[in-house]
């Protein structure tokens, strides 16, 4: 390890010495970025991530400087992918770096791909606002890009993040932008009835029993067939527990629904901030 070390350090120290001595502007930034690399490669070698990132960054600077826009980018990844063994912060912003560059030189597939990859970052690190973001700008590029399915699948994040930022109006019309794009495609329909039961459930959540009731009729209307399905079934005494503030009836449907469908962490989060609201209108009224 000790000797890797050494080399990197080699490395970097010619490299600098190249960009400041004498030479050729284009020829010296090239021999120097040869040398960064070597560096760079090195310290990973000796699982020296701090150093290697901060390598990888001059490196990227010599690209830049002799106009190797994608090489610049791609060293910012390489910098990135050091970070991301000691600081998110680090590799985030590096991410950001290579998502700018390539950006400005119309590679909007790759861009999408590290903007959305900052947005997992930001979701494990638990900052869902920023998470939310960056999943919103890799859907708008990967739309540029015509990447429609990994579009789609940041647009579900995007509504997954509103959903539980309790942005319950964005959260409805990304589900049903989706089941509507969905429903005349053979490999996505299938999906339609899990989409309109998650914006059912943002719904719910806003507590509108009039807007629950006119959604289910535009929802037959988009899917004919939804009024037959297990999830149209578990809205509908939903609604109508709501309707009629019957904790216990809410309860019993999730119930008997889960036994058959178990639901995921995210519905069970928002069936829980129903029932909560349901019980605090109940205690309202008992105190009155």
């Amino acid at each position: 390890m000790a000797d890797r070390t050494a080399k990197g350090e080699e490395f970097e120290k010619k490299a600098d010495k190249k960009i400041k001595g004498w030479g050729l502007f284009g020829s010296k930034f090239e021999d120097a970025a040869e040398l960064y690399e070597q560096s760079a490669n090195s310290f990973k070698l000796a699982k020296s991530w701090d150093k290697a990132g901060s390598v990888f960054i001059k490196l990227s600077n010599c690209h830049l400087k002799s106009d190797s826009k994608h090489e610049a980018a791609m060293a910012y990844v390489n910098a990135a992918n050091c970070y991301k063994k000691t600081s998110t912060k680090g590799a985030i912003s590096c991410l950001d770096q290579a998502m700018n560059i390539f950006l400005e030189i119309g590679r909007h597939n790759m861009a999408a791909r590290y903007c959305k990859e900052i947005g997992e970052l930001y979701e494990l690190e638990q900052n869902i606002d920023k998470a939310l973001v960056y999943f919103e700008r890799a859907a708008e590029f990967f739309e540029c890009a015509e990447a429609t399915t990994s579009a789609k699948q940041c647009k579900q994040k995007v509504a997954e993040f509103s959903a539980q930022l309790e942005q319950y109006k964005q959260a409805i019309e990304i589900y049903e932008e989706i089941a509507r794009q969905s429903i005349n495609n053979n490999l996505l329909k299938y999906g339609v009835r899990g989409h309109l039961l998650n914006a059912g459930l943002c719904q719910l959540c806003k507590g509108d029993i009039v807007a629950i009731t006119n959604s289910l009729d535009r929802y037959q209307d988009l899917d004919p067939t939804f009024s037959r399905t297990r999830e149209y079934r578990f809205l509908a005494d939903l609604a109508a527990a709501v309707e009629e503030e019957d904790v216990a009836k809410l309860t019993g449907a999730v119930r008997e629904f889960d036994s058959m469908t178990p639901l995921d962490p995210r519905k069970t989060t928002l069936l829980l901030r129903v029932k909560e609201a349901l019980k605090a209108k109940e205690l309202e009224e008992d105190l009155t």
